[in-house]
């Protein structure tokens, strides 16, 4: 890697994705496949070069978020089915169809202004069980049949699907509301059965490891795929690890003395002589501001305490317990060190949110290197 280069950056490794999907995909039942989910820039870390390399191993399904991100798979070369989870303007009805694009139904209403498109989009309905964000509301089984039945004969129907929002947690409660959202979703499907559509689907990537369907043709893998957690309680399969670090590096290390202040708003006050380092990454790269006094970073193996408030452009740590830190010397902000390791489900629990959107908040001028060991499947 160029030195020039060497401020903020992001290694992939996609040997370890190809891995945690093949984990992940030995788990599964017979007959289930996997699709992959690289909405978001597959979670930042790279949506087509995710695709590629899964599509290597033989994954033919991918979901994303919207059109402009199902339009970029399919213009880099990405074969296979490609669904948008959310909506597209109806506008953008002839590129979908044109494209092979399946788009998802949020609604009856939504279904009935793009069949009068005048194209047979290809398109899969999403089903209410409980989240109530999008879909035909299942606790109507009888409906969700009548609306799927009418717009199967204006539209390229391919399939139902539901979204379970809980499955990654297991308290008592939250079990028995994701076992209703899979009775209301298999009911529904019951009653559609002689339409004989090829993909109905339920699981995501909590639900295909803890519940399970009979009527789920994919587990679509989102987040385990990266190596991350749905809930930070959770313990992932075994071999499955983090496909993302994030690097960057010391521009300055200085002396301060007892009763200086640190940072914008003098946030941080020291309590005797200490040596502090700059470090080239801030809340502009996507570096979480609330780490602020709380959060830390690894230096030869070591944790460095962030003291006083991210700029947006770099922030500072102290390093006096740490030696041979100076110009050049790098950071792990994300990933391992010597035998530490922080990953984005650790930074998430510091600052209160979740490791997915540690990973998808870091901004594109953060470098993304991609990184291929030739790792091989057993």
């Amino acid at each position: 890697m160029e030195q020039k280069l060497k401020r903020s950056w992001t290694e992939i490794n996609l040997s370890a994705l190809r891995k945690n999907y093949t984990i992940y995909q030995s788990l599964q039942p017979a007959g289930r496949k996997i699709m992959a989910v690289v909405k978001a820039d597959a979670y930042g870390h790279g949506d087509v070069e995710t695709a590629k390399a899964l599509s290597e191993l033989g994954c033919t399904d991918f979901a994303v978020s919207n059109s402009e991100e199902a339009l970029k798979l399919r213009h880099a070369g990405i074969k296979g089915q490609i669904l948008i989870l959310g909506y597209t303007p109806v506008d953008q009805a002839q590129a979908l169809f044109e494209n092979e694009i399946t788009q998802a139904l949020v609604s009856e209403e939504y279904a009935e202004a793009l069949a009068k498109s005048g194209f047979a989009v290809k398109a899969q309905f999403a089903l209410d069980t409980g989240m109530r964000r999008i879909g035909l509301n299942a606790d109507d089984p009888e409906n969700c049949e009548r609306a799927i039945r009418k717009y199967a004969a204006l539209l390229t129907l391919t399939g139902v699907f539901t979204h379970l929002c809980v499955a990654d947690t297991e308290t008592p409660e939250a079990i028995d509301f994701t076992k209703k959202q899979i009775q209301l979703y298999e009911a529904v499907v019951k009653r559609i059965g002689d339409l004989q559509l090829p993909y109905c689907h339920c699981m995501n990537s909590a639900g295909g490891l803890w519940h399970d369907s009979e009527f789920s043709c994919f587990s679509r893998l989102g987040i385990v795929l990266y190596g991350l957690k749905p809930d930070f309680a959770n313990t992932l399969p075994e071999g499955i690890e983090p496909v993302l670090e994030w690097k960057s590096v010391v521009s300055m290390v200085k002396e301060i003395s007892k009763g200086d202040t640190v940072g914008y708003g003098r946030a941080y006050r020291a309590n005797q002589t200490m040596r502090i380092a700059t470090v080239t990454t801030g809340y502009a790269d996507g570096y979480h501001r609330l780490l602020s006094n709380r959060g830390y970073v690894l230096i030869h193996g070591k944790k460095a305490p962030i003291v006083g408030r991210v700029c947006m452009d770099q922030f500072m740590v102290d390093v006096s317990e740490i030696e041979n830190v100076s110009l050049g010397t790098e950071v792990v902000l994300i990933g391992r060190s010597g035998s530490e390791v922080l990953t984005a489900d650790d930074m998430a629990q510091m600052v209160g949110t979740i490791g997915y959107e540690i990973v998808c908040d870091i901004s594109k001028r953060v470098k993304r290197y991609f990184i291929d060991s030739s790792w091989q499947t057993a």
